[in-house]
């Protein structure tokens, strides 16, 4: 066992129930075909990341997908608000005896395997890495020991998230990565230099 986790969660790649702002505007089938790019770019820059790694899905965990056991745990995600799920994950980790966590989403073009082994190489000195999301959020969290506080009294979803969470973190020495743009709406699409020239022409 390695003394550092990255905690990846995932929503199961189904239809209608992924990215749900952004099929407002094309529809759950394109949103879905985009989410699994999103899945393949996530899995592509995370596999080969010094550390270990666990996948936590929404609501079942899935043996036959992109996601290989030589490279990834598979867990499931506590029921709960995200917050809860978070929580439960970063815990379940320390519990096993890991020292640095790091948590990802699975919504970012943006995210490279360098960005994450920065914030495990700034949590040697720090107490706690953000990456801040351009819409208020944040894409990645390092700690390395339980801070429920972060967890809690959040309305996720919302552009309060990041100065809240660096509000509870204050008296911590903190790292902040560089801010990226996470997809949740068909302009964060357009921000990530994704080609979106076809599913215009579609709409």
């Amino acid at each position: 066992m390695k003394n550092k986790a990255l905690i990846i969660f995932t929503r199961n790649p189904e239809l209608g129930k992924v990215k749900t702002r952004l099929a407002k505007t094309i529809g759950d089938k394109r949103t879905l075909e985009i989410y699994k790019e999103l899945l393949l770019h996530t899995r592509n820059e995370t596999q080969y990341i010094d550390c270990d790694k666990f996948l936590f899905y929404d609501t079942t965990i899935v043996e036959n997908d992109i996601w290989s056991r030589a490279h990834f745990n598979k867990e499931l995600q506590t029921p709960g608000d995200l917050g809860t799920k978070m929580q439960a994950a970063f815990d379940s980790l320390f519990n096993k005896g890991y020292d640095h966590c790091v948590v990802v989403g699975s919504d970012l073009f943006d995210l490279k395997a360098g960005i994450i082994e920065s914030a495990f190489n700034a949590l040697q000195n720090n107490d706690a890495v953000v990456g801040p999301a351009e819409d208020g959020g944040y894409y990645l969290l390092g700690l390395n020991q339980s801070t429920p506080a972060v967890f809690t009294n959040k309305e996720w979803g919302t552009a309060t998230v990041f100065k809240s969470t660096m509000n509870d973190l204050e008296k911590l020495q903190v790292k902040l990565l560089a801010t990226l743009n996470d997809i949740d709406t068909f302009e964060d699409l357009e921000r990530s230099g994704y080609n979106v020239d076809l599913i215009k022409h579609k709409l």
